[in-house]
């Protein structure tokens, strides 16, 4: 649809939209969402997109300004689209994540009166990230796309990543040119640095680099090691965990081991309980459960996931672990178990594994979720299938930004 770009509105923003954006009214009634704005602000904004039904715009002039807005602490706020809610205090953040996760489930899962819990605070709410994963300009400086954008904006200073991390990624440089399109930096036990390059092209890119961190080449789901080790150890509640260069593991440690607390806590396991650990991932979980349980079951599909869960669950001779994808597992699993823990990525689960699990008639299911609005279909569709939602806590892991972990139980 083609629109006026010089053409400004003012407007009053609403409520918090999942995704990090206010979001006001034009005058025909469409909704307008707008990134760094806060509720309750009088606004004049531009539009940058146009729907049929909504559109999106950005903050010209903040005219009213709401009081509970603060002086963020990143110069790059308000530019860049790693962090959404700097102009937020802490308090104020887990109450507005808390309330959008609420309203996706009654509104996307039709759950009335959702049995939410206050969010669990991360006790750092700066410098908590283990890994962060930088694009590069056209420039080849490193940066973080703007919002709803590909554009590169190039940084000079980030207050989220662990102080490892934070202290060596402004010696990196990059020639013009180069051919990485993504730079990652993951800190491990005892400040571990591991560096991981990825590009389309099998030639390694010319380094030089200090000693004692590794650094690998990622292309093509090939992984070549050019210093140091493939991997690196994370520690989660004094247990060390190998993760791979091309491995996902939990970007906040402490916030990680707060959630494998409230599932153990939780969870009523015996030494006769089969568990089904769906997206197992590196054997987070199933490393604190296995102890307890009769018989634990994994399914992951990344390769190098799987070795490590292999390596990190192997004093376990109670485990085993299925390497594919969980639609493709499941409806082929000959076990009946008791509990079904799954651990999706934002796209949720696919139809056929909740059929799966639906065949399976597990007596529990938990539900990990780092997006609420594919929590709130699944959870429909669990609820449909014969299955009620007990009690749905969410944890902080990405304070600053709109992203919002929880573990949500349904009972048969």
């Amino acid at each position: 649809m083609f629109f006026n770009d010089n053409a400004e509105y003012e407007l009053v923003l609403e409520k918090f939209a999942y995704g990090g954006e206010a979001m006001g009214r034009l005058d025909d009634g469409r909704a307008v969402f707008v990134p760094f704005g806060l509720p309750g602000e009088r606004v004049r904004v531009r539009l940058t997109e146009e729907k049929k039904n909504f559109a999106r715009g950005e903050i010209v002039e903040i005219l009213e300004p709401s009081p509970d807005r603060i002086k963020a602490k990143c110069k790059h706020f308000g530019e860049c689209g790693g962090c959404h809610y700097q102009n937020l205090s802490y308090e104020k953040q887990l109450q507005a994540k808390t309330d959008i996760l609420i309203d996706q489930l009654q509104r996307i899962g039709k759950v009335e009166d959702p049995p939410v819990k206050p969010m669990v605070a991360c006790p750092s709410p700066w410098n908590y990230r283990n890994h962060v994963q930088f694009s590069l300009d056209e420039n080849s400086r490193l940066g973080f796309q703007a919002p709803h954008s590909n554009r590169v904006i190039p940084i000079t200073e980030c207050h989220l990543p662990e102080s490892a991390i934070d202290e060596f990624w402004h010696q990196l440089a990059f020639e013009p040119g180069t051919h990485i399109e993504r730079v990652s930096l993951r800190a491990g036990a005892d400040e571990d640095l591991m560096l991981v390059l990825e590009s389309d092209f099998p030639e390694a890119p010319e380094l030089a680099i200090e000693a004692g961190i590794s650094v690998a080449h990622i292309y093509e789901e090939n992984t070549v090691v050019l210093a140091g080790n493939d991997h690196i150890i994370l520690r989660v509640l004094d247990r060390d965990f190998k993760v791979s260069a091309a491995s996902f593991f939990q970007v906040n440690t402490v916030m990680a081991g707060k959630m494998v607390e409230h599932l153990v806590a939780r969870l009523p396991i015996t030494r006769s309980t089969t568990l089904l650990d769906v997206y197992c991932g590196v054997g987070l979980f199933s490393a604190f459960l296995a102890p307890n349980c009769g018989r634990v079951i994994g399914i992951e599909s990344s390769e190098s996931a799987c070795e490590d869960f292999a390596v990190n669950l192997d004093e376990f001779d109670n485990v085993e672990l299925y390497e594919g994808a969980a639609e493709a597992v499941i409806p082929h699993l000959e076990a009946n178990p008791d509990i079904v823990l799954v651990d999706p990525p934002r796209a949720g689960l696919d139809k056929a594994v909740v059929d799966g699990i639906l065949r399976l008639n597990p007596n529990l299911i938990a539900y990990v979720s780092c997006d609420p609005s594919t929590l709130a279909r699944d959870a429909a569709r669990l609820i449909r299938g014969g299955y009620k939602p007990g009690e749905i806590t969410p944890f902080d892991l990405f304070p600053q930004t709109y992203h919002i972990e929880s573990i949500s139980f349904f009972e048969r």
